[in-house]
């Protein structure tokens, strides 16, 4: 493919507007102003073909610009979402490399600073963070930040959530995670009722609370995760446990849209890490 092409291909994709790409995503329109939209990342104001998330300030202008922010996807596997979601632009076929998973090593030796903040900050069951490092879903890297990872239907690692967990607190993902190709569970094993949470920590919260559940995260609250159906097909019944706020309630209400059988399950604090420290 020529640089022209590749050039006329992203052309076609910018022109998509940008409430189409909000609504495939899953963000919700603001009852008072029609240019604001509220998404997991903030609200974000759409004028034209630019937007403007006011919440982390940035911006930008076009489809791709917002579908990258939106996903926190690189360009390459922004092109292939915006592609597969808008089947019926022109497209040219074109295999994309995809970003490698680069999971950060473990330090064992750090492990003790992240068991320290899940048990005493957190307010996590010590047993239940040594079932998760004994079975491999959590480690500690050379910065001290908590890892857990993200499998797929064959358990293998298709992606990491990060937490800081010095006194410089973050959360991230590691490069290259696949959060359409799998998820963070607790227990491993398959249970009958299933609870969607926002994290990794909530996750474990909210096991700690619903012990019969099985709890995944959605690292983010998504409303339209790609093995969702799958789970639903399979006759499990599925709780919607995102955060009692705005952008919880809305991603809940738009998954329910989209995916009647899903119950709303709605923590009595902020989320179910605030439940379980109460």
């Amino acid at each position: 493919m020529t640089l022209q092409q590749i050039r006329a291909r992203a052309a076609r994709l910018r022109s998509i507007p940008l409430e189409s790409v909000l609504r495939q995503w899953g963000a919700k329109r603001d009852p008072g102003d029609p240019r604001k939209w509220h998404t997991e990342h903030g609200v974000l104001s759409v004028t034209g073909a630019k937007f403007m998330n006011w919440s982390c300030g940035t911006g930008g202008g076009g489809a791709i610009d917002l579908a990258i922010h939106l996903n926190r996807l690189g360009f390459q596997e922004t092109i292939q979402w915006l592609e597969k979601h808008f089947p019926d632009l022109p497209t040219l076929d074109l295999p994309l490399p995809q970003p490698a998973l680069k999971l950060p090593s473990p330090d064992p030796g750090c492990l003790w600073r992240v068991q320290r903040y899940l048990v005493a900050q957190r307010g996590l069951d010590p047993a239940l963070i040594d079932h998760l490092i004994q079975s491999g879903a959590l480690y500690s890297d050379h910065k001290a930040n908590a890892v857990f990872l993200l499998r797929d239907y064959q358990n293998l690692p298709v992606g990491a959530e990060l937490r800081g967990t010095t006194s410089s607190s973050w959360r991230g993902m590691a490069p290259g995670s696949r959060k359409d190709h799998g998820f963070f569970s607790i227990p491993a094993h398959p249970l009958q009722s299933i609870i969607l949470c926002e994290s990794a920590i909530d996750a474990i919260s909210c096991f700690a609370l619903h012990p019969n559940n099985r709890c995944l995260s959605t690292a983010g609250a998504r409303p339209n995760p790609t093995w969702l159906p799958s789970l639903i097909a399979k006759g499990h019944k599925v709780y919607c446990g995102f955060d009692a706020d705005p952008t919880g309630d809305n991603m809940a209400n738009a998954m329910i849209a989209l995916h009647p059988h899903v119950i709303r399950l709605r923590p009595t604090q902020k989320d179910w890490n605030d439940v379980l420290k109460s």
